[in-house]
């Protein structure tokens, strides 16, 4: 018997409904449902749900359903991390680029019971920023950020292992892994890379520069951010597009690839090409009025 726990994200429009319906289609089909205590009002006619704590839960389960938007599984996924759980979105939000399932497709959902699906195994960056008076550690799927507010541009240096790369003034610079190569950073000029691929990106936000690219390296290196910027410049960092915590002057950053990895889980009819035509396509198909 499968094991199922529940992470919606109810401030995206649908997202109870779609919720209530993913459990209602899971208990017909056998599965055991499990949620954080802390839904027990809005789900207390499903009285087949057994509760927990949900970073306890993950431990216990076979599959993970994040319903809700990109950010949604982001905030899961980190949940997640030590879990042999495997994660599945589904979509309520707007772009959805990670989600498996649009809300129009929970009959789909039987097939996880028949195993007609596929995992995909991702990476995670850690980063662990420090200086003189504090000592702070990240982790991301998707990327660590690091910027000025108002678009103010600073100068900072990366090096790689103990080499440097450059020394830029820029708006900012993102290090993502694959998986958020088709976020943030493709936005600012950057690869799209498959998902499963060992690699860390760098691109820089609006580099002062005719020249800068982005950049490919090594799951190996050591990717470290100086921050060279005056010591007025206020620098933040945002991992996942979490809250920003400050960036002193004189402080580094230190990225690496973590032991840590999630399985996403995807249908045997959908692909990673699938979504960059259907969900990043999108715009440029309506142009030219093809389907």
């Amino acid at each position: 018997m499968l094991r199922f726990a529940i992470y919606p994200n109810f401030q995206k429009k649908n997202a109870l409904s779609c919720a209530l319906a993913v459990c209602r289609k899971l208990h017909e089909s056998g599965g055991m449902i499990y949620m954080d205590e802390s839904y027990r009002t809005e789900f207390s006619e499903c009285n087949y749900i057994q509760y927990g704590i949900f970073s306890s839960l993950v431990h216990e389960v076979d599959i993970v359903i994040a319903i809700g938007g990109d950010g949604t599984m982001l905030r899961c996924a980190r949940q997640m991390i030590g879990s042999d759980a495997k994660l599945l979105g589904i979509n309520t939000g707007h772009l959805g680029f990670m989600a498996t399932l649009e809300t129009d497709q929970l009959d789909d959902l039987e097939k996880i019971f028949r195993g007609e699906y596929n995992c995909s195994e991702r990476m995670f960056l850690r980063g662990i920023l420090q200086g003189e008076h504090k000592k702070l550690k990240f982790i991301a799927l998707n990327d660590i950020v690091v910027s000025s507010f108002y678009g103010k541009v600073f100068d900072f240096s990366v090096f790689a292992d103990h080499a440097l790369i450059g020394q830029y003034r820029a708006d900012g610079v993102i290090c993502s892994t694959p998986t958020g190569s088709t976020a943030y950073a493709l936005s600012a000029g950057g690869f799209l890379i498959e998902p499963e691929m060992s690699c860390m990106e760098m691109t820089l936000i609006c580099p002062h520069s005719l020249f800068n690219r982005p950049m490919l390296l090594s799951p190996d290196r050591i990717i470290t951010i100086q921050h060279t910027a005056d010591c007025s410049r206020q620098i933040f960092l945002s991992a996942d597009g979490e809250m920003p915590v400050a960036f002193p002057a004189g402080y580094s950053l230190e990225i690496r690839k973590s032991r840590h990895t999630i399985k996403l889980i995807s249908m045997k009819n959908s692909s990673f090409f699938d979504s960059v035509n259907q969900k990043l396509m999108q715009s440029i198909k309506g142009v030219s009025g093809t389907e």
